[in-house]
């Protein structure tokens, strides 16, 4: 089935940003198994990826103020690469390696999956993806549908020719669906503008300084730590329901106790500021990206001992964004109008978030078949999002980054936390400690990679 394939504006506008500031925002999943994997079965799996959400590139307009276009990427996926043994020790750096290898949604390839075999028999699959082509659950459909051997079918065209007269004939398309689009832009103009003089007070505020470490920081590009954690679900359950909450206030309450930790309350009152990934995909949905964001503050003091307060705040949180439209995606539609230039200080204007935000994504319960990249299970899965070329000046000035994803899965909750510390030591061990910490306040414990 054919659906239409320009971009979405929010796609867009990731997309433009990204190129404007030279960064890349990746997906990963990793699946552990303590065994040899079924080659065979893998690279059957790679086929059928093809015909998910990674099946496709993005080709921009040919006109400055164009929308870009979904068309077909086959062919330019990577093939599976199966690496030389490695220890087990070294699962946490090659999983780093292969977040760090070049993914570009335009050009391909989109998407790279490779195999670590290790010296005692396991085994280690990563699957890296760019963010511009989907988002967390784009990415366990797409999963899901290829270990199955199933296909969405989008039907997506094949890239234009390069051809003088295949950009012409393209210009003269996007020319005309942009004119079909000017009377939601002019509605748009006009909704920007009510917005920005109601806001003008806050707009012309300066921005608060992020600690000492304002303006410090250097041109070098860093790497921001890693790590998974593996809890029993059954412990995970127990310890939420005798602390009056659920499985998503239990992930909020950790990630408020590990913000606090890492200097991150921002919030009023020395809250921890929780932004809230919320799907809104549908059936038949094409977007990379089909979410909103929830906003909530936690206060980190209390979530050990009683959850129910911030329990109650995450509803109404996620209530409120399902009930209120969120009013940066006014400025949406204007996105192809944007001087490249301003795209990278756009995306404050579209998050306006808090001070020091934590984001937290709770994928809630997987299907068995996310596990059986290869048909059987795996011992372990987790999710992670990545940011490639992270410029130290830049997630300095920012006040640190800290970011965890979590998913239920047989018997096991994955929690994994991505976070960067101003002045810290910023290390994997470091950031291992910190998680340690945290589950102990809660009387859990787990694995830790």
């Amino acid at each position: 089935m054919r659906h239409a394939n320009r971009l979405a504006h929010l796609d867009q506008a990731m997309f433009d940003a990204m190129r404007a500031g030279n960064r890349a925002q990746l997906m990963q999943c990793l699946w552990i198994y303590e065994h040899p994997v079924d080659l065979d079965a893998l690279q059957r799996f790679h086929h059928h990826l093809n015909g998910t959400f990674a099946g496709r590139l993005i080709e921009r307009s040919p006109l400055p103020f164009g929308r870009h276009r979904w068309v077909s990427g086959r062919g330019t996926e990577c093939a599976m690469v199966v690496e030389s043994p490695r220890s087990r020790d070294d699962l946490s750096d090659w999983t780093d390696e292969q977040a760090a290898l070049p993914i570009d949604p335009e050009h391909g390839p989109g998407w790279r999956l490779a195999v670590l075999p290790m010296t005692d028999g396991a085994s280690a699959v990563s699957l890296v993806a760019s963010h511009c082509m989907a988002d967390g659950v784009a990415g366990i459909v797409s999963v899901i549908c290829a270990a199955k051997g199933e296909s969405l079918n989008f039907g997506y065209p094949a890239p234009r020719h390069r051809s003088v007269r295949a950009g012409m004939r393209a210009a003269r398309t996007d020319l005309a669906a942009t004119a079909r689009d000017m009377p939601e832009v002019l509605r748009t103009i006009g909704a920007a503008v009510r917005l920005l003089v109601r806001r003008r007070h806050e707009l012309a505020r300066p921005a608060p300084a992020v600690g000492s470490m304002t303006g410090a920081g250097s041109a070098r590009i860093v790497t921001v730590p890693a790590i998974s954690l593996f809890l029993d679900v059954d412990d995970w359950d127990s310890c939420a329901k005798a602390l009056g909450g659920n499985t998503y206030s239990l992930l909020a309450g950790f990630a408020a106790r590990l913000g606090a930790r890492m200097g991150r309350c921002g919030g009023e009152g020395g809250a921890v500021n929780l932004l809230l990934a919320l799907s809104d995909r549908g059936l038949d949905d094409t977007r990379a990206n089909a979410m909103t964001i929830g906003n909530v503050g936690v206060d980190p003091t209390v979530v050990t001992s009683d959850l129910s307060t911030a329990r109650a705040a995450i509803r109404a949180a996620i209530q409120a964004r399902r009930e209120t439209r969120d009013e940066s995606e006014l400025f949406l539609p204007l996105i192809p109008f944007v001087p490249r230039r301003a795209m990278t200080r756009l995306s404050d204007a579209f998050v306006g978030a808090a001070g020091l935000p934590v984001s937290c994504s709770n994928m809630g319960e997987l299907d068995p078949a996310f596990s059986r990249a290869d048909g059987t299970d795996a011992e372990f899965v987790v999710m992670r999002g990545i940011d490639q070329n992270v410029v130290e000046r830049d997630i300095v000035r920012a006040g640190g980054h800290l970011v965890l994803v979590s998913g239920r899965l047989g018997a096991k909750i994955s929690i994994s936390v991505v976070g960067y510390q101003p002045g810290a030591e910023n290390s994997k061990a470091w950031l291992r400690g910190l998680a340690a910490q945290v589950l102990s306040e809660f009387d859990l414990s787990g694995v830790i990679v």
